[in-house]
């Protein structure tokens, strides 16, 4: 077998992103996609060098949302549409480091899994 060189993934021009936020008790996390569905870049507040319980505060998600900024605006990402899911504190600050960058945000929208009737409860004690 010979030896290929690997060519190197170029970048996307891409107008229009979908940005999904994830932000539950213990962590957020962010990716950014296409319209379509691909995966354009991710990020997390633990891959930023948050440990344990700061994973979770505000200011983390705020950090995770300017670091993927800086990564977008070389991409050509003008307009966003952005979906929260999760109960934790970090979602509306991404938002926040988001619409600070400079980013047109046109759809914000709560895409959180409510359970219409939920499982099943368990059977009653004995008395």
């Amino acid at each position: 077998m010979t030896y290929t060189k690997k060519t190197r993934k170029s970048r996307r021009h891409v107008e229009n992103a979908v940005v999904n936020v994830k932000s539950s008790f213990n962590n957020t996390l962010v990716s950014v996609t296409t319209p379509e569905g691909d995966v354009l870049l991710r990020s997390s507040a633990g891959r930023l060098g948050f440990k344990g319980s700061r994973k979770g505060t505000p200011f983390a998600g705020s950090q995770v949302g300017t670091a993927l900024a800086k990564e977008m605006t070389p991409m050509g990402i003008k307009g966003i549409e952005i979906n929260l899911q999760g109960p934790g504190s970090g979602r509306d600050s991404v938002v926040r480091a988001l619409q600070a960058q400079g980013f047109t945000i046109s759809v914000l929208r709560d895409v959180t899994p409510l359970p219409h009737n939920g499982c099943r409860p368990p059977k009653k004690r004995r008395q």
